[in-house]
């Protein structure tokens, strides 16, 4: 469950990056130099949180500051790599319990608009396709900034976060607490300009 909700949380993510379609600069979601994450926090029965992340995902967007409302992204999240520095725990976390890997591999996230909320910042909204189940989200997105990089490229980078509800993805929680039933899906993602 956490899985899929992470990968659907990494989808809405990458799609929150902020882009933008007519004309605008295409960027290529920098996985390779360790410069974007997929992460996720759930609640441990109510005593803490069990943190993770996705490891494999690739993606894009495209982002135009002067047209911002054009704005588009998509991703997709190779659901097996979660990890949450517990082998057997992800183990569990795969099976056909919760993320169900085998039967759903990945998770994609594609945009469907972007709204400016104030400098910097907005809502990007989009579909999220977890454990076979596809719901429209809402990310809100910051941000963080953009500019050339000491290699002769021209990069821009994105934070948000949002909040998932497992049963939503067809995730059931069963007699778990109900703060268990609910994932904090957070992104960052640095993009390289095509």
């Amino acid at each position: 469950m956490f899985k899929k909700t992470a990968i659907a949380a990494a989808l809405s993510a990458s799609a929150l990056v902020g882009v933008s379609q007519a004309q605008a600069a295409e960027y290529v979601i920098d996985t390779e130099g360790q410069h974007a994450f997929v992460q996720f926090k759930i609640n441990h029965l109510g005593y803490s949180y069990i943190l993770g992340s996705f490891e494999e995902f690739a993606g894009g967007f495209q982002y135009d500051p002067e047209n911002l409302e054009a704005s588009s992204a998509s991703v997709e999240v190779q659901v097996s790599s979660l990890n949450t520095n517990n082998a057997e725990r992800d183990k569990h976390f795969l099976s056909d319990d919760f993320l169900d890997a085998g039967e759903f591999p990945t998770a994609t996230f594609e945009s469907t608009g972007f709204e400016p909320t104030g400098e910097d910042e907005g809502v990007l909204t989009g579909e999220l396709t977890l454990h076979g189940e596809t719901n429209e989200i809402e990310m809100p997105v910051t941000l963080l900034g953009e500019g050339e990089d000491p290699w002769g490229g021209y990069r821009a980078g994105f934070e948000g976060s949002t909040t998932l509800t497992l049963a939503d993805y067809g995730i059931d929680m069963g007699d778990f607490p109900e703060v268990m039933h609910e994932l904090e899906l957070y992104v960052t993602f640095e993009g390289i300009r095509q």
